[in-house]
């Protein structure tokens, strides 16, 4: 793994791509015995908050240069399924044409059994960003359950309306 700071921007390139961000004033990166380390100039509540969030933005571009980032979303309703046509994803949802979603840059998709589908990338924030435009196409529905969904999420489920009571009248 490579990591470049110059001019207040930092680039790291690894096995599985090349990220870069600007860091922010007040805060400032330095690299020294193969570690980078993230200064602040004061104790302000502002400037402590961007030390922390540049720290860990620059901790996932390590993560995402080396290992990558995934996030894995489940289709569940009858008829519901995805599949992958050549750069985008055609998502069948109940709605009466398929929804096509293009593959950014940097983003791979990936379906396995028709109603599972994976977005992987090196960059988190872009990754969590495409797989949340997904689940919006059609949300889960807290009644049946319907939707797409991650695969790791609950769906608080609500009950239907009540019978009404049949009394003598």
């Amino acid at each position: 793994m490579e990591a470049k700071i110059e001019n207040g921007k930092v680039t790291i390139k690894g096995p599985k791509g090349e990220l870069s961000r600007n860091v922010s004033s007040g805060v400032s990166v330095k690299q020294a015995d193969n570690a980078i380390r993230v200064e602040r100039s004061s104790d302000e509540p502002d400037i402590r908050a961007l030390h922390g969030l540049t720290r860990s933005l620059i901790n996932n571009m390590v993560i995402g240069v080396s290992e990558g980032f995934e996030k894995k979303l489940e289709l569940v309703g009858v008829g519901y399924r995805a599949n992958k046509k050549g750069n985008s994803l055609e998502i069948l949802v109940g709605f009466s044409k398929p929804v096509s979603v293009e593959k950014p840059d940097g983003i791979e998709f990936e379906v396995e059994a028709n109603t599972k589908l994976s977005v992987k990338g090196i960059d988190k924030e872009l990754v969590g960003q495409v797989a949340s435009d997904i689940r919006a196409i059609r949300p889960p529905e807290p009644y049946k359950g319907k939707g797409i969904r991650y695969a790791d999420e609950h769906v608080r489920r609500k009950a239907g309306k009540a019978a009404k009571a049949t009394g003598a009248e």
